[in-house]
């Protein structure tokens, strides 16, 4: 049986330098970078790749990559600083801040409900 020893995500940006300085604005870490062939961020437990996928391309839409935090007031004042749009959801499993990169794919940040940090 294979062993995986590492994943990610890839998403498909039409811009790389733009899509590279919004992950990191909202506190991603470039792990490498390929030119404009291919990206890899990282936070803790996530690697995201990105990707070219033209100019048509208008992100996924049908996925979404959620970031556990646990501090939701820090995580609206890192969106307002970067002027980064966002809608607050109060909901049963946690309270969220819904959000989308320069190429409309979803995101979050959470403070789960469900989980308690060590």
């Amino acid at each position: 049986m294979i062993q995986i020893k590492e994943s990610n995500v890839t998403i498909m940006v039409k811009n790389m330098d733009k899509s590279i300085q919004f992950y990191e604005q909202i506190g991603l870490t470039l792990k490498q970078r390929w030119d404009n062939h291919y990206a890899m961020l990282t936070a803790e437990g996530i690697t995201i790749g990105l990707h070219p996928g033209g100019n048509d391309n208008a992100g996924s839409g049908t996925v979404s990559i959620g970031f556990m935090i646990d501090d939701i007031n820090e995580a609206k004042l890192l969106l307002d600083d970067f002027s980064i749009p966002y809608k607050e959801d109060d909901g049963k499993s946690g309270h969220y801040l819904h959000f989308s990169d320069p190429d409309n794919s979803l995101l979050y940040f959470v403070v789960p409900k469900w989980l308690t940090w060590p």
